[in-house]
């Protein structure tokens, strides 16, 4: 028995959330804290981006094939993203089953990770074997913060911290209506244990 490693109910714990809200570096010490895999979505968007054509996927070429996307009103941006999940919501879960299948648990965390995701695992005859959980920022003024501090190099990301913050709010609604989890990234400073008492 692995008497240091703590108990999950879990086989895959979906962190999702916007881009600066802090899921990177609270994901690693989930990784360490249960014992097991880490994996970030974002590497799977290049991927699949990679793999395909802009005529066969056209969502997630959508930024390299319109150069002039960034000038787009921050509602158009997000809702962008949002397409962005939803195309990657086929592949995610044929890993996540491959996860559940293979009894090799994992977290995958990333800014493309939807709600709807964990839906697609729900089963009322047993346990679920994946977790979801999202963290939120309600200040778009932390997310300045955030990626200033961060980036410091790329000067204050106003439209950046817009779009997180706008996206953030509908990631945390969107999570609220399926039933995940949501926790406030603020306190930072015991994000990672408020977040280990939700999991249990």
């Amino acid at each position: 028995m692995n008497h240091g490693i703590p108990h999950r109910p879990w086989q895959v714990l979906l962190l999702g959330g916007p881009s600066g809200v802090g899921k990177t570096s609270v994901s690693y010490r989930l990784a360490q804290h249960f014992g097991i895999g880490i994996t970030e979505v974002d590497d799977f968007q290049v991927v699949l981006e990679r793999m395909t054509t802009p005529a066969e996927q056209p969502v997630l070429h959508y930024w390299r094939t319109h150069p002039r996307a960034g000038d787009l009103p921050v509602e158009e941006i997000v809702k962008h993203t949002i397409a962005v999940g939803q195309v990657m919501v086929p592949a995610l879960a044929a890993v996540i089953t491959n996860h559940i299948e293979s009894r090799a648990p994992v977290i995958l965390e990333g800014d493309f990770i939807l709600p709807m995701l964990a839906t697609a695992f729900s089963d009322s005859s047993q346990r679920n074997p994946v977790q979801a959980l999202f963290l939120y920022e309600d200040s778009e003024e932390q997310f300045r913060r955030n990626f200033m501090q961060r980036e410091p190099e790329h000067g204050p990301q106003e439209k950046r911290a817009r779009v997180s913050w706008l996206y953030g709010q509908w990631l945390k609604h969107e999570a609220k209506r399926v039933g995940a989890l949501t926790i406030a990234a603020r306190p930072s400073a015991d994000l990672f244990e408020r977040i280990v008492t939700a999991l249990n």
